[in-house]
């Protein structure tokens, strides 16, 4: 890939699954982000394919939302890779509370898994001979964070910025304070010297002014009416379970999407809409995007 260091691999992968970096250091081998559950045999062969016969060290986490950590028991039982995930987060994995690490509120799946070290906000990293720097990056996820290479001056930025847009802003959703800190996160990375950004989802890219000018006026648009937001992860959800399962009855969508707290719980807040109703413009959005379609009585991936 043009302008990525020989020390570093990324893998893009189709949504379902966040990217990976895997960074080869001379004497040590280090995972950023591991996918979701269901691509965990793909995860797996894409790094022991890039490893070449060495072991996986280490492994990290951006932030623990099921397409970036949904990996982790896969690449443990395999490697035994020492694994450092958001400190914020440490008493909810060591109980494994499925419900306050988000994976039973949107119906997504993740195999139990442990760690060996947390990082924090301000830490500095040696990753593989390389230093990096981990920031604090709330707003998609209150304790995600970035990682920044100021030597190569490269920046994994998860979910916080992608070249068009960012991950939907979870905590609002709740009622949490979320645009705020998104737009701070926005900020931060536009004091640092970026020259690659590696996003949680889509192609690495250069143009860092450019992303964050869009993102900022994406987030203008989403915060001047929060439901707007609300809609979007309606439609992000079913999505995400569309692309798990690929083809859904019709008749079953209404049932599946208010067995999801999470959406429940923001039709409650925001939308105030009759599920059925409310299910009824989920696939409705879905369609005219493209992003599904009708085959018989089934609504199908797009």
């Amino acid at each position: 890939m043009n302008g990525l260091p020989a020390t570093m691999q990324v893998f893009e992968r189709g949504w379902l699954s966040s990217n990976n970096l895997l960074l080869l250091g001379r004497e040590e081998t280090v995972l950023i982000d591991s996918g979701y559950l269901t691509h965990a045999p793909q995860t797996l062969a894409l790094v022991e394919h890039a490893l070449a016969g060495r072991p996986l060290d280490r492994l990290l986490n951006t932030h623990l939302h099921s397409d970036h950590c949904g990996g982790n028991a896969a690449l443990q039982a395999r490697y035994g890779c020492h694994t450092a995930i958001p400190a914020a987060e440490a008493a909810k994995v060591r109980d494994w509370d499925v419900a306050a690490l988000s994976f039973e509120a949107t119906g997504q799946q993740c195999a139990r898994f442990g760690f060996d070290a947390t990082v924090a906000p301000g830490d500095v990293l040696a990753l593989a001979g390389m230093e990096w720097r981990a920031l604090g990056a709330p707003g998609h996820d209150p304790h995600s964070l970035i990682f920044y290479c100021p030597r190569e001056r490269v920046l994994v930025s998860a979910d916080a910025l992608w070249e068009n847009g960012f991950g939907v802003i979870f905590p609002e959703l709740d009622g949490v304070s979320g645009f705020a800190e998104a737009r701070a996160t926005l900020d931060l990375i536009a004091t640092l010297d970026v020259r690659l950004v590696i996003p949680g989802h889509g192609a690495p890219f250069t143009d860092v002014a450019a992303a964050l000018l869009r993102a900022r006026r994406r987030l203008d648009y989403l915060s001047a009416d929060p439901v707007r937001n609300a809609q979007n992860a309606v439609k992000v959800l079913l999505k995400f379970l569309l692309l798990e399962r690929q083809r859904i009855a019709l008749a079953e969508v209404p049932a599946l999407l208010l067995s999801l707290p999470l959406f429940e719980r923001t039709n409650a807040r925001l939308l105030r809409q009759p599920p059925l109703r409310l299910a009824q413009w989920t696939v409705s959005q879905l369609l005219r995007s493209t992003a599904a379609r009708i085959d018989g009585d089934d609504l199908v991936n797009g």
